[in-house]
């Protein structure tokens, strides 16, 4: 299983909009910059972002995006389930999907289940903020 690019650009621009705010607006243009992430794909994950809750945005001169609430109330997680598909390892456990015919006697699905509940628990044990403040030490060793 492997998370797409839309995970990992997400949250690497959201650790970048966590540094460079200081209480103003960034812009998706100095994130695409500084991470070297195309513009359109940044405001394609921006705004889903925006309607999961995770940021503001700020119109006119100066304009940009803020953080919705603090660094240390938004989860990994919170930004991975914003951007991309449910975290389920296989198709059966897709909420809607067609219900496996085998689940009375399938003897894997609770391995399944707990896999993707290992990772959905991983990635909400982890902060914006603790992500920050790993990449200002990060930055400060360079």
């Amino acid at each position: 299983m492997r998370l797409s690019t839309k995970a990992q650009y997400a949250v690497r621009a959201m650790v970048d909009l966590s540094l460079n705010s200081a209480g103003r607006p960034v812009s998706l243009k100095e994130i695409s910059r500084r991470e070297e992430i195309p513009l359109n794909y940044l405001e394609q994950l921006f705004y889903r972002l925006k309607k999961g809750n995770i940021v503001e945005s700020v119109r006119g001169p100066g304009g940009g995006y803020i953080l919705a609430r603090g660094s240390s109330h938004i989860l990994v997680g919170d930004i991975v389930a914003t951007v991309e598909e449910p975290l389920n390892p296989v198709a059966c456990l897709d909420e809607g999907s067609e219900v496996c015919s085998r689940i009375s006697r399938c003897v894997t699905h609770d391995v399944w289940k707990g896999l993707g509940e290992r990772i959905r628990g991983f990635l909400d044990s982890i902060t914006l903020e603790d992500l920050t403040r790993e990449a200002r030490g990060v930055s400060s060793e360079e």
